[in-house]
């Protein structure tokens, strides 16, 4: 087994989502440092990073569990990284993209791919003319969501009106959120497309249990004309809690535009959400995902382990990244 210098770190906030990940780097005997991205300091003076690689899996949804400062102190540790010039695994233009669903659209329009009719707003006195522009049902998410958190949906422009009125609606950590058009999703189903190393992994269908579905990228549900946040869920347990997944290949065209939207936001390894929009047939993209969780059970799901693959990849980029320094 080669020998490295420096260790892999992985700065991460959820203290479960990442055990299979520690289990296959056990399994193989590379060595790894966890660093706790919610309990965290750094010397922004010094020449030299103790790490050989850092994977960044930090959470957009960490100020769900308390974590939230753990998101803005991301952004000057993976600058910090990469001018040490250590190589980061989903650096500081995937984790921006990842933290910023206003980014996220804008991105999808730069590359030419469709996604629901949307609008950006930071205050919430602007929602209702957002809503004017836009058809109902709609839905509000918050710009800095994560796991489907801060989401609501409203199907009259009455009831929206009353929320905003009664002070209700909350535009989450950084005050920006989206309007949305609501998209029902023919077949009762969106598609996550995982990708790593820029290329096509796997897809599953995972198919709504509610009447609706709310477009965010991990909860699947029924949300009444009163506004209700929701709770966290993460879309890749989804075969633990029962909802039904199945694994399946997207049509050619779709790869070839999932494959085109992580090189441009230099996602090393993430998963897309789509949907096809049941009225018009159209292929509407909602979710950009730098934080991948595989699913739950994937050798069941999806026929293979991919933290298996995970960790090859790793430690290929490992094992460059300690070339390159040894050749300095």
């Amino acid at each position: 087994m080669a020998q490295y210098p420096k260790p892999i770190g992985i700065y991460y906030e959820h203290p479960e989502w990442f055990k299979p990940l520690f289990a296959e780097l056990d399994r193989r005997g590379l060595p790894y440092e966890k660093i706790d991205a919610a309990h965290h300091l750094f010397d922004p003076s010094e020449q030299e990073s103790r790490y050989g690689l850092v994977i960044n899996r930090m959470s957009s949804s960490a100020y769900l569990r308390g974590h939230g400062q753990g998101i803005f102190h991301t952004a000057g540790f993976l600058t910090h990284l990469e001018r040490l010039g250590v190589r980061v695994i989903n650096g500081t233009v995937a984790s921006g993209i990842e933290t910023n669903k206003a980014r996220q659209l804008d991105l999808l329009a730069g590359l030419g791919l469709k996604f629901p009719k949307s609008r950006v707003v930071n205050h919430v006195s602007r929602i209702p003319d957002a809503a004017r522009e836009l058809q109902f049902p709609l839905v509000v998410k918050v710009n800095i969501g994560g796991s489907g958190a801060g989401i609501v949906r409203f199907d009259t422009p009455e009831g929206l009106q009353a929320a905003v009125e009664a002070g209700q609606i909350d535009l989450g950590i950084d005050q920006t959120a989206l309007v949305q058009e609501f998209v029902q999703p023919r077949g009762g189903h969106i598609t996550r497309v995982e990708t790593l190393n820029g290329k096509f992994l796997y897809a599953m269908k995972v198919y709504t249990t509610g009447t609706s579905f709310n477009l965010c990228p991990a909860e699947i549900c029924q949300i009444p004309d009163e506004p209700a946040t929701e709770g966290e869920f993460c879309l890749t347990e989804a075969p633990k809690k029962g909802i039904q997944v199945e694994s399946t290949t997207p049509p050619a065209e779709v790869i070839e535009a999932v494959e085109r939207l992580v090189a441009a936001a230099k996602i090393d390894v993430g998963g897309i959400e789509y949907l096809v929009d049941d009225r018009s047939g159209e292929v509407l993209f909602y979710d950009i995902n730098a934080l991948s969780n595989f699913v739950a059970d994937a050798v069941n799901v999806v026929g293979f382990d991919p933290y298996a693959r995970f960790v090859d990849y790793l430690e290929q980029e490992l094992a460059a990244a300690t070339a390159e320094a040894l050749a300095q």
